[in-house]
């Protein structure tokens, strides 16, 4: 099977940057990729980003979720495009992702839309007033959506990669994947969730993976057996 380093994102849930990068530092070149999110912004999460990018040649996905009025969104994407990021995410709604690609301006980083967050189920989005019908319908029809207001690929639960990996408008784009537990981990907050094969399997690009690694007591040992698993036969897509 060939096999893509780069599947495994490692989420950097941790409380600040020294944090950040001592984990990313014990975690050494078993993992190319990295998740900064919005938790850490206060705690020096975009000089981590720098410092990873820059001097560690790591690969950085900007999880920020930015959701805002069209004006607002583009310029705040037109900053963070001057950072050199690989992947920023949006909400899914049409007006945001095209206002994040105008603030792209034509630069590498990759807009991510969100369609519904992996931690929420039916009565979430039933407290929240979202409009009725099953979670894997409404999440490809947000897909859809943002994939024709020019996002670059979606975040979608490990559950829902396959449905969206057929649609017409998932060609050429990326599926990435949280809510994805190695087998005999702690779900934590996450609803939907699968193994790392499972979601590579169903049409993932990439798996995003935090409390399985930084909170074991070998961070690299964790992170080198998703590789493995992610390497094996059981990731295989059936027309691979």
């Amino acid at each position: 099977m060939k096999y893509n380093p780069d599947q495994l994102i490692v989420a950097l849930d941790v409380p600040d940057a020294l944090a950040g990068l001592k984990l990313a530092e014990q975690i050494g070149d078993d993992v190319s990729f990295y998740k900064i999110g919005l938790g850490m912004l206060t705690g020096g999460g975009l000089a981590l980003a720098n410092e990873l990018k820059q001097e560690h040649g790591k690969r950085i996905f900007l999880d920020m979720k930015l959701f805002d009025i069209s004006a607002t969104i583009e310029a705040a994407v037109r900053g963070l495009a001057q950072f050199d990021l690989d992947f920023l995410t949006v909400h899914g709604d049409p007006h945001v992702v095209r206002a994040a690609k105008e603030g792209a301006g034509g630069k590498d980083m990759k807009i991510l839309a969100v369609t519904i967050l992996t931690s929420l189920d039916r009565a979430d989005l039933d407290a929240a007033q979202i409009k009725d019908g099953n979670i894997p319908d409404l999440v490809v029809e947000r897909a859809g959506r943002a994939f024709e207001a020019g996002a670059d690929g979606v975040i979608a639960s490990p559950q829902e990669a396959a449905i969206i990996r057929a649609l017409p408008e998932a060609q050429g784009r990326l599926i990435v994947t949280p809510g994805v537990r190695p087998v005999g981990a702690d779900i934590g907050d996450q609803k939907r969730i699968a193994t790392p094969a499972q979601a590579i399997k169903d049409g993932a690009d990439h798996i995003v993976v935090g409390r399985p690694v930084w909170q074991s007591p070998d961070p690299r040992g964790a992170a080198q057996a998703i590789q493995a698993e992610l390497a094996s036969p059981q990731a295989k897509r059936p027309n691979r």
